[in-house]
């Protein structure tokens, strides 16, 4: 898997993402600090109004830089929202009022909604050989899951010797030291395609590719079963560890490292089993997988009552459940990448990265609040067995959208199209182009 690093424009990639994100896991602990520092007792409801926040913008801003990021020097762009989000961070110690950290956090996470699609759409370019690109992937997968191992423990050193604002300054470094070695290389630059649309064509032209390619809609459904098992590890382990079985704040750090262990084991061995099987085999079993094993943990709660006297049969379980479940997290959306490489041309792939970016973080929008809600009013056994229905109807949605036969180039006809139009002219394959859309006429069934 490391191989890939012998490509120095890569390396430099990689380390920037590495580095950036343990910068943005300080400010994550840093946050929590500060909103208690301002509001007190009401810093969750100030958390939970932030993290509203934070996906209102993945949501709304990633479509729109997306339509435009294929105009803009890739370079640039992306030194500039790493700037953006190092000058954000450098004045949240500053801040003393709650609307404050709401403007910043918006301004923080649309940047974030800029670079991140941006960044993940040039690795393809990058790495255009596939197998290398899929190691790329299980490496970023590695990163995402390091970085939350490894950044509170970092965090909790640091408090040790430092107030906690100056994580924040740690965060500007982060940010700075990816800008710089983004500036280091020499990224690809697509060649642009002949568009005539406006802003509302732009601007929606990755959602509308995304939408109309059938294995994409086999990912958003995929997406919201992903959602829906990983709301569940994020808004209620502290509640199920600390709450219903009264064990530790430790406790919890172990819960969740079983999980992240979990996805670092399948993104060490994704890379060569999708040499040898297809993705959509992978990808929609391990999320049934998802389902079953919320299912499986929510006959052990009912049958234990959630005893805290039966915490004996209901740890082992969490432990088990929660690795599992890290397992098939990362086996379905580590992948993911491959599809969206597969079904853009490359002046699309900003477009649909920034859909892929947009619909996946709706999906979580969705499952956070049945999550917690659901697990506080109705209890854990009802909120697993909504949350693993979620989880089966993704399952079943990806099942019936995404053909068992997904060929990359699908044969097909053009009987209407002028002999000089570019699907015809000057090609040996007069009906035959890529599993993609061009210039939005196509439906694909």
């Amino acid at each position: 898997m490391l191989s890939v690093l012998a490509n120095r424009t890569y390396r430099h990639l990689f380390a920037a993402q590495v580095i950036a994100l343990i910068g943005t896991g300080m400010m994550t602990v840093a946050l929590g600090l500060l909103a208690f520092k301002i509001a007190g007792d009401k810093a969750g409801a100030v958390l939970g109004t932030a993290l509203a926040i934070k996906m209102i913008a993945y949501v709304g801003v990633a479509p729109v830089v997306g339509g435009f990021a294929s105009y803009l020097p890739r370079r640039a762009f992306l030194v500039s929202m790493d700037i953006a989000r190092a000058a954000v961070a450098l004045a949240l110690p500053f801040v003393d009022q709650v609307w404050q950290v709401y403007l910043l956090i918006f301004v923080l996470q649309s940047a974030s909604a800029a670079f991140t699609p941006t960044f993940q759409a040039t690795i393809p370019d990058v790495l255009p050989d596939e197998g290398q690109y899929t190691r790329a992937l299980s490496l970023s997968r590695l990163a995402y899951d390091m970085e939350s191992l490894l950044s509170p423990m970092l965090a909790a050193a640091l408090l040790t010797v430092i107030s906690f604002n100056w994580l924040f300054l740690g965060t500007v470094v982060g940010f700075f030291c990816s800008a710089a070695l983004v500036l280091s290389v020499t990224i690809p630059q697509p060649a642009l395609a002949d568009r005539k649309g406006g802003i509302y064509e732009n601007t929606t032209r990755g959602i509308r590719i995304y939408l109309a390619t059938p294995r994409l809609r086999g990912l958003l459904a995929l997406n919201l079963a992903v959602a829906a098992a990983g709301a569940m590890v994020i808004v209620n382990t502290v509640v199920v560890v600390r709450g219903l079985l009264g064990r530790t704040d430790s406790d919890v750090a172990i819960v969740l490292a079983c999980f992240g262990g979990g996805s670092m084991t399948a993104a060490l061995v994704l890379p060569r089993l999708l040499d040898r099987i297809a993705d959509r085999q992978v990808m929609i079993p391990t999320a049934g997988v998802l389902g079953v094993t919320l299912l499986g943990f929510a006959a052990v709660l009912f049958l234990s009552r959630g005893a805290v006297a039966n915490a004996s049969l209901i740890w082992p379980s969490l432990l088990i459940a929660w690795t599992l479940l890290g397992v098939a997290y990362s086996a379905v959306m580590t992948p993911s990448g491959r599809l969206l490489r597969r079904s853009a041309h490359p002046s699309d792939r900003p477009a649909v990265f920034a859909a892929q970016f947009a619909l996946s973080h709706a999906c979580w929008l969705l499952t956070y609040p049945i999550a917690g809600w659901l697990g506080s009013v109705a209890g854990m056994v009802p909120a697993l067995v909504t949350l693993a229905a979620l989880t089966f109807a993704g399952v079943a949605l990806a099942t019936k959208f995404w053909p068992v036969e997904d060929l990359q180039i699908l044969p097909h006809e053009h009987p209407n199209l002028p002999s000089d139009h570019p699907h015809l002219r000057g090609s040996a394959e007069a009906h035959a182009h890529s599993y993609v859309i061009d210039d939005m006429h196509h439906r694909w069934p």
